[in-house]
């Protein structure tokens, strides 16, 4: 099958008004061909499918939907998600009795897209909650829904590269990287995650198939996720702007010189939609990545500018600084930019995550993927990560979370 959706270059979003205010007429009446079942319905990625598998030219369709989030359906949530085709979970998958109580009964699940991702202190401990919870669902679906087709599960970049606590200690792979790269010798909740897939899809003797997906740094919109890299940076500008500081880079020459390369949340919901459906997608593992290169020297720019402040780009080593520390004791200015612009009530620790912009700032090597496996098996689907980055900003300002 060739990539001829037109989502693929971006036309759901354009395409989000239409559909959602036609879902309503008649979706009583709809057959789904396909129903979908995906956890961490609120996260980063999560959010796309949500806004994507409902659309009526979305492959596989029409779609029923199932999302499944910790979390009731919030504010900011896409108008396409009140569509009659979607039901809205509230459950921790983390605890399997709530799992099994909230999913099993979901038999005609046909295809699980598993988008969740619980942070922790050390990869000991990483390993264990994901485990857990990808494990519970898994127990809770796998033989509850016959009709099963395939599973989708998101990992990422560290597989090539190890844990955050490795980084720069184990010897990571050398860039590009490509899906077939042995594992690194090295606890990765990443690697356990697929074991436990692997093992779960063999119980159905080949009923069942499944694709892994490894983005890399997710340019996206979900407000709490903590993952969000554009909307920490739209929260920092937006602070910078109400005290009247200059937009300073707070990291280090390579990431502000080198090249870099992002994973805009569309395309991957796109990325694993495809694999889903796709019967030349199955039982592998893809690299998904918006098919450009980018420098932070570039973007940095353009993100002042959509906030109105002027900005500071690298100034050497004596200029670095960590944006953790930078915004430490900033949580009152934030309540009163809250009020003052009467944006969506969120605290200042759900919105900015400066400990993982830290880390993205402050790399000491350029860490790219190569997307020609998927080009290859069929999945034409690009980014132009320039604009993709404008435009998770001008959402993050269209639903209040920034000014």
């Amino acid at each position: 099958m060739s990539w001829w959706w037109a989502g693929a270059i971006g036309a759901a979003k354009k395409k989000l008004d239409e559909d959602s205010g036609a879902a309503g007429a008649g979706s009583s009446a709809v057959k789904f061909e396909s129903v979908a079942l995906v956890i961490g319905a609120t996260g980063i990625v999560g959010t796309s499918l949500v806004d994507i598998l409902p659309l009526s030219d979305t492959p596989g369709g029409p779609w029923k939907l199932y999302a499944v989030s910790r979390r009731p359906r919030l504010s900011w949530s896409s108008p396409l998600s009140d569509s009659p085709s979607v039901e809205h979970v509230v459950c921790d998958v983390s605890d399997p009795d709530d799992a099994a109580a909230k999913l099993s009964p979901l038999t005609d699940v046909t295809h699980l897209f598993y988008v969740a991702w619980s942070d922790r202190r050390t990869e000991d401990e990483n390993i264990a909650a994901n485990s857990a919870m990808l494990g519970n669902v898994l127990a809770a679906v796998v033989p509850s829904a016959p009709n099963l087709q395939h599973i989708c599960l998101q990992t990422g970049r560290k597989h090539y590269l190890g844990p955050f606590e490795t980084l720069g200690v184990v010897k990571a792979h050398e860039p590009p990287f490509h899906e077939d790269l042995p594992r690194l010798d090295t606890p990765n909740f990443y690697y356990r995650l697929e074991d436990i897939l692997f093992d779960a899809v063999a119980k159905r003797d080949g009923a069942v198939s499944w694709s892994v997906h490894r983005p890399s740094v997710i340019f996206g919109f979900s407000p709490k996720s903590a993952m969000n890299l554009v909307g920490t940076l739209c929260v920092y500008a937006a602070i910078c702007k109400k005290e009247g500081e200059k937009l300073r880079w707070p990291g280090g020459r390579v990431a502000w010189e080198g090249f870099s390369d992002a994973s805009d949340a569309d395309l991957i919901a796109e990325h694993q939609i495809w694999a889903a459906v796709d019967p030349y997608a199955k039982n592998e593992a893809f690299n998904c990545s918006n098919g450009d290169l980018y420098k932070w020297k570039h973007l940095w720019p353009i993100l002042a500018e959509q906030f109105g402040v002027e900005w500071v780009g690298y100034e050497g080593e004596e200029g670095r600084f960590k944006l953790e520390e930078a915004m430490k004791g900033k949580e009152e200015v934030w309540e009163e930019m809250v009020k003052e612009y009467e944006l969506v009530p969120v605290r200042l620790d759900e919105v900015g995550n400066w400990w993982y912009a830290d880390i993205m700032f402050n790399v000491e090597g350029e860490h790219l993927d190569s997307m020609n496996k998927s080009k290859e098996h069929g999945f034409l689907g690009f980014r132009n990560t320039v604009n993709s980055f404008s435009s998770w900003i001008d959402k993050m300002k269209a639903y209040k979370i920034v000014p």
